[in-house]
């Protein structure tokens, strides 16, 4: 039985957490199920922007119960190829080329929180309790690490990394790990209306924009990247997308992109 519901309509893909019985917790199969899933739409030409999601109470409550209890006795190889497995994955999402908007209700702790960081908008309702509760645990937010800290925040990690406290959602919108903190009956339409304004936009824009964020951030403006970045603005410039949402905004018209 598939961990995710996989939707798909027009140009979005939902992918919604399906195991609602455990809070959709992580086990090896969700991981797996998700890096081939996010690959496959990823490489998807017709898609434009994918949704992330939980079905039932909770987007997601962390790790396995069960698959914890055999984490437990596995040797340290063991131990190292099944975090390898979280981590690829991570990267797999974070690499995306599509824009992923995450939908984020109910609980959101430990590798839900690593979910919740590579999305590229997060929306989440009113009341979501967010934790990196790892340390209660004696372990320690390892692999989602890298990503919590760059939509967290340094200074934050620090303390939520070590007192593995719930914060909530208007709190995760204070330090910028949530773009919308929004009442719950109103989570689908703030979803539906920014996945609406990313279809709007260039195709091949969206996901360079994208890739220019995740390239540039954090690097010396030295010399080389003022290079870089004015190759990738004349690359787009004299590309057919580009050129075509030039002359619609000079001739006040729809992009064909758009109209299509």
């Amino acid at each position: 039985m598939s961990t995710l519901d996989i939707q798909i309509q027009g140009p979005v893909a939902r992918v919604y957490l399906n195991r609602p019985e455990v809070r959709n917790a992580f086990n090896d199969g969700v991981i797996a199920e998700l890096s081939e899933a996010f690959t496959r739409l990823g490489a998807d030409a017709s898609l434009r922007a994918i949704v992330l999601g939980g079905h039932g109470k909770a987007f997601c409550a962390g790790a396995d119960l069960n698959w914890m209890r055999a984490m437990a006795g596995y040797t340290w190889e063991q131990n190292r190829a099944d975090a390898q497995a979280l981590a690829d994955m991570l990267w797999t999402l974070f690499r995306c080329p599509l824009p992923i908007v995450g939908r984020v209700h109910g609980d959101c702790y430990a590798g839900g929180m690593g979910l919740a960081a590579v999305c590229d908008v997060l929306v989440a309702a009113e009341g979501v309790s967010f934790c990196l509760s790892e340390a209660r645990l004696g372990l320690l937010p390892a692999t989602i690490g890298p990503y919590v800290v760059k939509a967290l925040g340094e200074q934050a990690s620090r303390r939520y990394f070590t007192t593995a406290e719930r914060f909530d959602a208007a709190r995760a919108t204070q330090l910028g790990l949530v773009h919308e903190c929004v009442p719950a009956a109103l989570l689908d339409a703030t979803v539906d209306g920014i996945v609406a304004t990313l279809v709007a936009n260039g195709p091949a824009a969206v996901k360079a924009c994208k890739a220019l964020v995740q390239d540039v951030a954090g690097r010396a403006i030295d010399e080389p990247l003022r290079a870089e970045t004015a190759r990738r603005i004349a690359d787009i410039r004299v590309s057919d997308e580009g050129r075509e949402g030039i002359a619609s905004f000079l001739h006040k018209r729809d992009p064909a992109w758009k109209a299509a």
